[in-house]
């Protein structure tokens, strides 16, 4: 596709209006999901919220509940929701606990003691944390801001099911209608940049400051800021912000789901199976990779282990269906037998979520000595034998850990198992965006409770990560 094909695409009205949905999604939607997560964090960890300790595990609920089943839910309640803030309603209440986590985790791990000082210098309650707590959240802050950015430009279920056009809306229809042609990769191309530019941003953003401390810090817990009379306004406000992002999808799914039929559950056992082996087998292959990748970063530091890395986090930052045009677009030139085959698919799911296995590989490979496999080596043990017998077993939990985060948001993924998957192949996901589109709400219920079923176990081990010491 030359310069003159790519600018009469890309420079239109059409991709104008797309440019502007998307915009003003990830800059209305972002500093929300950042103020309701930051905000969330600080009530349950720093103030004396009544019920803060269900509070805190409420406010992670959200990301047990897939995009498009939230979306399912409101447009189940309120018919007439859609657009851009149809769109902001959903999006925020999805995804503001990826702010919410990382807080709760970096205010957990602050010296209270910072925060007594300066209240003894006569700083008030506002003041102490805009000018104390919040420059020490800064990282945990813009890495989560990041991550929602980067899922509102990916997001397709969400937008489509309430008639949003982004960028990601519109290269499904493009390439549902002209199969990977010039329309859907001028318009993924800008998509591609956006996101770049996201990245650039963040990374500008953050900085070289340092924000770690020199010892353990104030030993004893921090004092609770009591709220007063505002106790029952933020109760209420709390409540509201959980009712939204929790209690109306769910119970638009339990409403439905009591009004199907038999009919309705004869797919369910099939595409769930299809989801747990597509699912499995991707969970394995990234750990495959990610193993090789986390072995060359903690045991052969260098040049080329950073730049495999890199490229790792680099490739799963961007959006499915960018990914899924890439496989698209390679399969069909260099080995056109793999095209819509369960290869192409599992490929994705490698790509799209290989650091949710190499952070905790490489983190569980750093804290295991090489020592250890010395010592077998010096008993006559041969070195393959002695990785086999000595490490691997010692990372059993973070190969269990990494595998079930990644076989978690593969069984959740929409977009690119939509363009990739065998025909015929019906995943939950798939086969609950096939009845939901089609607007048979009683026939998606089923598959949107295992979605959120599915999703659990996964948002447990993210909220026990930023929950490591006990609510106090």
């Amino acid at each position: 596709m030359g310069w003159t094909e790519l600018s009469a695409l890309v420079f239109r009205p059409k991709v104008g209006e797309l440019l502007t949905n998307t915009v003003l999604l990830v800059l209305i939607g972002v500093p929300a999901s950042a103020v309701l997560g930051v905000g969330g964090a600080w009530l349950v960890e720093r103030t004396a919220l009544p019920g803060r300790r269900v509070f805190a595990v409420a406010l992670a609920a959200p990301l047990a509940i897939p995009a498009f089943v939230s979306s399912y839910g409101w447009a189940s309640v309120v018919p007439s929701i859609s657009g851009l803030w149809g769109g902001l309603l959903v999006a925020v209440t999805v995804y503001f606990p990826l702010v919410y986590l990382p807080a709760l985790a970096a205010i957990r791990g602050l010296d209270p003691a910072l925060e007594e000082s300066a209240r003894s210098l006569g700083m008030g309650s506002w003041a102490v944390f805009f000018r104390v707590v919040l420059p020490q959240l800064r990282l945990a802050v813009l890495g989560g801001s990041l991550v929602v950015a980067l899922h509102l430009l990916a997001e397709y279920g969400a937008f489509a099911f309430l008639r949003f056009d982004t960028f990601t809306t519109a290269i499904v229809v493009a390439y549902q209608a002209t199969f990977a042609g010039p329309n859907a990769a001028a318009l993924g191309l800008v998509l591609l940049l956006l996101c770049l530019v996201l990245l650039a941003g963040e990374s500008l953003a953050r900085g070289r400051a340092r924000y770690a401390r020199v010892g353990g810090g104030s030993p004893h817990p921090p004092a609770r800021l009591p709220l007063g009379r505002l106790a029952p306004l933020v109760v209420v406000g709390v409540i509201c912000l959980v009712a939204a992002s929790t209690l109306v999808p769910l119970a638009s799914v339990v409403r439905w789901l009591f009004r199907a039929d038999a009919a309705d559950l004869e797919g369910l056992a099939s595409a769930t199976a299809q989801t747990l082996v597509l699912c499995l087998a991707g969970a394995a292959c990234a750990i495959a990779v990610a193993l090789a990748f986390a072995w060359l970063s903690v045991r052969y530091p260098g040049r080329l282990s950073r730049l495999l890395e890199s490229a790792a986090y680099l490739a799963s930052s961007l959006p499915a269906i960018i990914v899924a045009l890439a496989l698209v677009s390679t399969t069909l030139a260099f080995a056109p037998t793999l095209y819509q085959t369960a290869f192409t698919v599992i490929a994705a799911y490698v790509v799209i979520f290989l650091p949710r296995a190499l952070v905790p590989l490489r983190a569980g490979l750093s804290q295991v000595p090489e020592s250890l496999e010395e010592a077998a080596r010096s008993l006559g043990v041969a070195p393959l034998a002695a990785r086999l017998r000595v490490t691997v077993p010692l990372l059993v939990p973070a190969v269990c850990a990494g595998g079930a985060l990644v076989a978690l948001g593969a069984a959740n993924e929409l977009t690119a198992t939509l363009l990739l998957a065998p025909t015929g192949t019906r995943t939950v996901a798939t086969s609950f965006w096939s009845a939901a589109s089609s607007l048979d709400y009683p026939a998606a219920a089923p598959y949107a409770i295992v979605l959120v079923l599915l999703s659990c176990p996964a948002v447990a081990l993210m909220f026990a990560h930023a929950t490591r010491r006990s609510l106090r």
